[in-house]
C-alpha cells in the first residue's frame, strides 16, 4: 500500500531496545510513506538505533527531531547523519537543537550566551561538510578546519528545532527543515512561516519546509485525555522556552505548572484528540497553515496505556487520513 499524504511518526520515548521501535518501522515500511523520527535518546543513541533498523532491512526515511548540539562536534554530527543515510538508503533529516540552557550548562563550560550564533555556526559547518566542501572557521562556539572523506550516500537535510521567530528567521537562512514541537497551527502560519521566509529571502535561498510534531490521542471510552496530555507533554511544559512559545500563541502555559499547561493544550486543541476522522481533519488544518510534514506523537497514550493502544491509535488515524485524502 502506498500513501499519498506525507504523515510520519515520532517514537515518543527514549528506547532501551530496538524491539520497542520495530512496530513503528514496520507500519511505515508497510505503508510505503512517512518518516520515522526519534528525539535525542540518551539510553541507546539515536543514530545507532537508526543504523540497527537499516541493518535489519528497514528501508524507510528517518529523522532526528532533534539531537542536541552540546553532545557532539559538527564534524561528528555530519558523519553520523551521512552514515544513517548511507546505511538506510534513504534521505535523512538531521534535526539539531541547542538544548535547554540547563542541559548546555551540564556539558559545556557555560551555556550558549548567543544560541542563535552557536546554531548558525553548527549548521553552516555541517552543511559545508555534507556538501563535500572544506569547512573552515574560528567560531565563537564551534571551530573547524576539516573535510569529510568522500562517500556516496542519499542526501542529508539539515533540520533546526524552531519554536520562536528569531530562531525561525535564522533557520530560514541555514536549514532545509524547520522542526517544530507543540506549535499551534495558527502560530505556525502567522509567526513561524513568515519568519522562515524572511530569513530565506535574506540568504537568497528557498525557505525550509516545516515538519511539525503533533501530540495525538484517539478519544475512547474510559480514556483520560487530560491525563494523556499531562503524561505526554509534561516534560516540555516544564521548560521555559516551550511555555514562552505557547503564550506567544495564546495558550496559557507556564513552566512552574505543567499540569495546567497540559490542560491548556487540550482546551486549545494543540493536543489533538477526538475521533480518528476529527484528528485527520485537524491535521489537515496544520497542512493548510504551512506544515509540509505532519509527525504524529502518541506519547500520551504510550505513557498511560502502552504500545498496543498506541498502535491501534496510529492505525485508526492513518485509516482516517487515507479516507480524507482519497
Amino acid at each position: 500500500m502506498t500513501s499519498t499524504h506525507n504523515t510520519s511518526i515520532m517514537y515518543p520515548i527514549q528506547p532501551s531496545s530496538t524491539g520497542q521501535i520495530l512496530p513503528f518501522a514496520r507500519l511505515l515500511q508497510h505503508r510505503g510513506a512517512g518518516r520515522l523520527w526519534l528525539g535525542q535518546s540518551l539510553r541507546l543513541d539515536t543514530h545507532q538505533l537508526f543504523a540497527t533498523l537499516a541493518g535489519m532491512g528497514y528501508r524507510i526515511p528517518m529523522g532526528s527531531g532533534v539531537t542536541l548540539a552540546p553532545l557532539r562536534h559538527p564534524y561528528d554530527a555530519a558523519v553520523q547523519a551521512r552514515s544513517v543515510a548511507a546505511l538506510s538508503g534513504a534521505p535523512y533529516v538531521a534535526g539539531i537543537g541547542p538544548a535547554a540552557p540547563e542541559f548546555q550548562e551540564s556539558l559545556l563550560p557555560e551555556p550558549y550566551a548567543k544560541p542563535l550564533t552557536a546554531m548558525r555556526e553548527y549548521m553552516t559547518s555541517m552543511r559545508e561538510l555534507l556538501d563535500g566542501r572544506h569547512a573552515r572557521r574560528e567560531g565563537a562556539y564551534h571551530s573547524i578546519d576539516a573535510q569529510l572523506i568522500a562517500l556516496d550516500a542519499p542526501p542529508v537535510e539539515l533540520g533546526l528545532g524552531v519554536l520562536r521567530p528569531r530562531m525561525a528567521t535564522m533557520a530560514g537562512a541555514v536549514a532545509d527543515v524547520a522542526v517544530t514541537w507543540m506549535t499551534p497551527a495558527d502560530y505556525i502560519a502567522d509567526t513561524l512561516v513568515p519568519a522562515l521566509a524572511e530569513g530565506a529571502a535574506a540568504a537568497d535561498r528557498a525557505a525550509p519546509r516545516v515538519a511539525t510534531v503533533i501530540h495525538v490521542a484517539v478519544a475512547r471510552p474510559g480514556r483520560d485525555i487530560r491525563l494523556a496530555a499531562r503524561r505526554g507533554a509534561g516534560a516540555h511544559l516544564s521548560a521555559a522556552h516551550y511555555t514562552d512559545m505557547l503564550r506567544r500563541a495564546g495558550v496559557p502555559a507556564y513552566a512552574h505548572d505543567p499540569d495546567a499547561g497540559a490542560d491548556a493544550l487540550v482546551e486549545a486543541g494543540v493536543f489533538v484528540a477526538g475521533t480518528p476522522d476529527e484528528i485527520a481533519a485537524e491535521l489537515q488544518r496544520y497542512r493548510k497553515n504551512g506544515v509540509d510534514e505532519v509527525v504524529l506523537n502518541p506519547s500520551g497514550v504510550m505513557h498511560i496505556e502502552g504500545l498496543g493502544a498506541v498502535m491501534t491509535d496510529l492505525q485508526d488515524i492513518f485509516a482516517a487520513l487515507d479516507r480524507l485524502h482519497g
